[in-house]
């Protein structure tokens, strides 16, 4: 069974950072792409950063140069960091797991993979 946990979210000021946790398994790592989706009031959900199993990244455009995902294998656990935050990331963020697709540079987040294993969320409010 997959289970992923996320953790990490808050009430921040606009300009701030933030480190959001998603505990895993070993086998989730090393198995399946992993990725974070977020969810505003009222938007569809979208796909903010997706890491392959063997680290390589890809992010959206409204968060690239801002948002950094990472695993910790040791730890069986995902990052996103997030910097310099505006009030529009505001959103449930969610971690997701799933058979890896097809990834390269230009590969939106959402289709790196069969994104099939979702976490509860964790919300982020940037507001000041």
């Amino acid at each position: 069974e997959v289970q992923l946990a996320e953790s990490g979210g808050g009430l921040v000021q606009p300009g701030s950072s933030l480190k959001l946790s998603c505990v895993t398994s070993e086998y989730t790592e090393n198995t399946y792409c992993m990725g974070w989706f977020r969810q505003g009031s009222g938007k569809e959900r979208e796909g903010v950063a997706a890491i392959d199993r063997d680290g390589s990244a890809v992010y959206a455009d409204s968060v690239k140069g801002r948002f950094t995902i990472s695993k910790d294998n040791a730890k069986n656990t995902l990052y996103l960091q997030m910097n310099s935050l505006k009030p529009e990331d505001t959103a449930m963020y969610y971690c997701a797991a799933g058979p890896c697709g097809t990834m390269d540079a230009g590969t939106n987040p959402a289709y790196v993979a069969d994104f099939g294993y979702w976490g509860q969320g964790t919300q982020v409010t940037v507001s000041s």
